[in-house]
């Protein structure tokens, strides 16, 4: 049996929405100085969450949209949010069973240093599980 904990949850979620959102888009876990020449931009991180000690993992994950202006952002983190409630629940991948996915913080408004970009983020709890 696979143990738990051993999801690599922001690698399956990069996959997977970048499966979604399409070439247009970048899904990465960590931002570098080229940013503003690679918008759109949704980053996905692992920041909290618990497991049962079995198989069941619950990451709390941020899903932060950077784009050029705040009306991009904000109906790019939108699409996000509408894809992790209706499609990533009951959904798997080659590692990975997703459950029940839930809304932490819906998408808003967050700062961000560089004026020339606009950023949205949302936080989501996930249940997902080795693929047995």
């Amino acid at each position: 049996m696979t143990a738990v904990g051993s999801v690599d949850v922001e690698l399956e979620l990069i996959g997977w929405l970048q499966a979604r959102l399409g070439g247009g888009v970048v899904v990465r876990d960590e931002l570098d100085n080229a940013l503003l020449d690679e918008l759109p931009t949704v980053q996905v991180q692992v920041v909290a969450g618990d497991d049962d000690g079995f198989r069941l993992d619950r990451p709390l994950v941020d899903v932060d949209v950077y784009h050029s202006t705040r009306a991009e952002a904000i109906a790019l983190a939108a699409t996000v949010h509408e894809l992790l409630l209706t499609q990533l629940r009951g959904s798997a991948t080659a590692r990975a069973v997703f459950g029940r996915v839930g809304t932490i913080s819906r998408p808003a408004a967050r700062p961000y240093e560089n004026t020339a970009l606009r950023r949205v983020g949302a936080t989501y709890e996930i249940y997902c599980h080795p693929v047995s």
